[in-house]
Order: structure tokens, then C-alpha cells, then sequence
């Protein structure tokens, strides 16, 4: 679900150290679909241009819904980052919270229309705030049901910002899959990597009433890992993302054609019964206090101590 004319453009530079994939097939072109050149060339002039986000701490207003809403305060938001777009809509359709029981909404339902292009919703909340306490059990989790996909869906995470007109995976600091071919995505603008899923579920792609999740585990180093209907689709799709804890990690659906979907970030019961669990929860992470930042010391420190903190 991605384009290649020619050349590489996956990346210009090795992964970070710390960053593992397993040994599957990179390839250059969609198994069905292709973007065009000139919206890759355009989003690596963006991202070029505008530096990551830096981790912070979420304002109280926000602090204070998730105390009240849990997990239904993550909903998914369409933003138009790239000005240079302001004539040109990608993001043909309407994003809901839908209710339960007289209750806010449990879940995000996205409906797109034939004429939606590629476009990348992301979350308002972090799923991995960077500056908050990592803890060190569990890890972060969200479903996604489908009810139509005549196009493609993609879901994974991202940082911000992100080229609002490409999918999840494509540019820095994104990893996805890609649901109408199952190829994995890390900063991948070609035709991205085998995952094994493929064959796992059939030798198709998901069909109406699939549900699909993106998990990271924090226990396992990092680890980006997938469901299908309940079941951890094996192998994990990536190891050693997001260790650094200096940026917030967003969730990411990229959308191209017509479709409706769900996301569950954790305000119903999940299918992987594993993740209905405390230690998956994503509201428990922001309750934490913030990591110190230097040592913590029981008796006042001398100043040659001092001066080695920086402080």
C-alpha cells in the first residue's frame, strides 16, 4: 500500500542500535495499492522541516477527564499538519464516540467515504506518555473492528507530528500494519515487510467483523506486537521501539477509501482477554507520577554533588 519509482526510500540512514525487526521480506512495491512519489516527497519535506514533538506532561484539564472518563477519554482526531495541503482534503468522513447504556462513548466509530485519500487519524492522548512512569509490568493496547474496507486500513503508532496525507509506518518514528496486504511498516516508504500474518489468517485480508489490535509490551523490551479475533499473531512485529522515554507515542489508523470501523481503547471488554487486565490499562500509566529526573538523595547533597547534577 505504498509507492516505489525506482530507488530505495525506506530510509537513508541504519535503524538505531536498539531497534530489531525479525528477518521477513522488505519489499518495494504494495502487494495492491500505491501512493504517489510526489506525496512521499512532500511529507519527507515536512518531516525535514518540523522536529519531533518532545515529551511533556499533560495538562491538568486533561488529567482531570482521564480521572473521570478512564479509557474513553482517547478518542482519534483528523489534523491538518501540513499547510501547504489547506486546498487539497484528504479526510473524507466522520469520527464519532458512540454512547453505551446513556454512558459517553465506549469506542471511536470512523466512517470514510469512496473519496477519502490516504490519511492518518491519530489519538488526542498519548498511549505512551514519555515523561510519566514506565512500569514494569504490562504494557498499552487498542482494538480495531471492521465493518467495511473496500481500500485499506492501517493502525500502529506514531509520534506528532506526522504528515496528516500518509499512512502509519511510512515516515520517522511510526510502525503499523497494513491491513489490506498484513506487510509491517517502521519508517518505511516502500512496499514495507513480510509479517507472517498473511498466511496466519488465511491468506486474506481482514474481513468485516475481524478484530485487530496493536499492542506494546514494556516488559519485553519494547516490544510492538499484533492480534487478530483474540489470538497474539506470531512473530512480534518489532523490538526496541520507543525506549527513550524524551517523546509521546500517539496511536495511528490510516484510512484510504471507504471505510467503518471501531476503536476500542480500552472503554469496552477487549477480545485479547489478556489486555482487560490492570496492567494494560491506559488510563493507569498517567496516574503515575513523572520519573525523577536525577537521583534521589535521603540527606542534602554536597556541593561537589551537586555540580555533577547539573543542578
Amino acid at each position: 500500500m505504498s509507492w516505489y519509482r525506482g530507488h530505495d526510500r525506506r530510509r537513508t540512514s541504519p535503524p538505531p542500535p536498539e531497534w530489531t525487526s525479525a528477518p521477513q521480506q522488505f519489499h518495494v512495491y504494495g502487494r495492491f495499492n500505491e501512493a504517489s512519489e510526489e506525496d512521499c516527497d512532500r511529507a519527507d519535506a515536512f518531516c525535514s522541516s518540523n522536529e519531533i514533538e518532545s515529551a511533556r506532561l499533560l495538562p491538568s484539564r486533561d488529567i482531570e477527564r482521564i480521572a473521570v472518563e478512564g479509557c474513553t477519554a482517547w478518542e482519534l482526531e483528523f489534523q491538518q499538519t501540513d499547510l501547504s495541503f489547506r486546498q487539497r482534503q484528504t479526510f473524507e468522513g466522520k469520527i464519532d464516540s458512540l454512547s453505551k447504556n446513556n454512558a459517553r462513548g465506549t469506542a471511536t466509530e470512523v466512517e470514510t467515504t469512496k473519496e477519502c485519500k490516504d490519511c492518518c487519524l491519530i489519538s488526542n492522548l498519548p498511549l505512551i506518555a514519555g515523561l510519566y512512569y514506565r512500569p514494569p509490568d504490562g504494557g498499552v493496547y487498542y482494538e480495531l473492528t471492521i465493518q467495511k474496507m473496500n481500500g485499506t486500513i492501517a493502525l500502529g503508532t506514531t509520534c506528532r507530528p506526522y504528515p496528516h496525507y500518509r499512512l502509519p509506518g511510512w515516515h520517522r518514528l511510526s510502525a503499523a500494519l497494513h491491513l489490506d496486504d498484513m506487510r509491517k511498516f517502521y519508517e518505511s516508504s516502500g512496499g514495507g515487510q513480510d509479517s507472517g500474518f498473511w498466511e496466519a489468517i488465511g491468506g486474506r485480508p481482514p474481513a468485516v467483523g475481524d478484530t485487530i489490535g496493536c499492542g506494546y509490551e514494556f516488559t519485553a523490551g519494547g516490544t510492538m506486537f499484533f492480534t487478530f479475533n483474540g489470538e497474539r499473531l506470531v512473530p512480534d512485529a518489532f523490538k526496541g521501539l520507543y525506549l527513550g522515554g524524551d517523546r509521546d507515542v500517539y496511536a495511528a489508523i490510516g484510512i484510504d477509501g471507504e471505510t467503518t470501523f471501531t476503536v476500542n481503547f480500552g472503554g469496552d471488554f477487549f477480545k485479547w482477554q489478556l489486555a482487560n487486565e490492570w496492567c494494560w490499562r491506559l488510563d493507569r500509566l498517567v496516574r503515575q507520577l513523572p520519573a525523577p529526573q536525577f537521583p534521589v538523595v535521603e540527606d542534602l547533597p554536597s556541593y561537589s554533588h551537586i555540580d555533577k547534577l547539573g543542578i
